[in-house]
């Protein structure tokens, strides 16, 4: 049996890439602030292993109890889609953006993939047998801005160091950790891009979307392979989303 942790459970990519996991007959522990989301997710695949567990992960003593509850239920944590994550802020001209938005992005996107990362890599190093996976969630954001995203894209890219270090440090353990870059999921955040958004000549424009269910098959491929590979980064993307190339 295979133990996952999928953060920001409870909707969107999160709820898709748990239930992608459940199929493949992973065990998974949903965290999330709203507990009736998780129950909602969990709800829709009843025969599925789900453990429910409503967590701020921008607290450390949530993430440290949301780790010590998948222990105690499962013994061992194989894998850490690291995905809750806010778009707060996005739309709003960098001259204008106050420091508390900026701080709240920054505690949830980066802080908060951050406290689960060491919650993960300390269970997967003392568990037996040794080892694990952490995918995070590092958007076309950590590549290229959108207009008016300073907050978003700047901890995007932070994700990419997150990544790089983690999977440094894992080697010695059988830490793999990874990165999957995603642009243009259909989901709650992104519904915009289909009636019409900013682009960078100033134009609106409607925007090419995918289902988020092409995204958790992407996890789910990853997070199938042996601990001796690993995928370091991964693009999936609706096709015609104007990021090669000019747009």
């Amino acid at each position: 049996m295979s133990i996952a942790v999928v953060t920001g459970a409870g909707s969107g990519i999160g709820r898709s890439v748990a239930l992608a996991l459940a199929a493949a007959g992973w065990s998974v522990a949903l965290a999330g602030r709203r507990a009736a989301a998780l129950e909602e997710t969990a709800a829709a695949a009843p025969d599925g292993d789900f453990l429910v567990v409503p967590a701020d992960v921008t607290s450390a003593g949530e993430v440290a109890a949301l780790f010590t509850a998948v222990r105690d239920r499962y013994g061992r944590v194989d894998l850490l889609f690291n995905n809750a994550g806010t778009f707060a802020g996005g739309g709003v001209p960098v001259e204008d953006l106050d420091p508390e938005t900026w701080r709240a992005v920054v505690d949830v996107n980066l802080t908060g993939a951050f406290l689960c990362a060491q919650a993960a890599f300390r269970t997967m190093k003392e568990q037996d047998p040794q080892g694990g996976r952490i995918i995070n969630n590092g958007s076309i954001s950590a590549h290229v801005p959108r207009p008016h995203s300073i907050a978003y894209t700047a901890t995007k890219h932070a994700m990419t160091g997150l990544t790089k270090s983690l999977s440094l440090d894992g080697r010695p353990y059988r830490i793999a950790c990874g990165q999957l870059d995603i642009g243009n999921a259909a989901t709650e955040m992104t519904a915009r891009m289909q009636t019409g958004i900013l682009q960078a000549d100033g134009r609106m424009a409607v925007e090419p979307v995918m289902d988020a269910a092409d995204v958790a098959a992407t996890v789910v491929h990853m997070a199938a392979l042996p601990l001796e590979a690993n995928v370091q980064f991964a693009t999936v993307m609706a096709t015609g989303m104007p990021y090669i190339g000019r747009g």
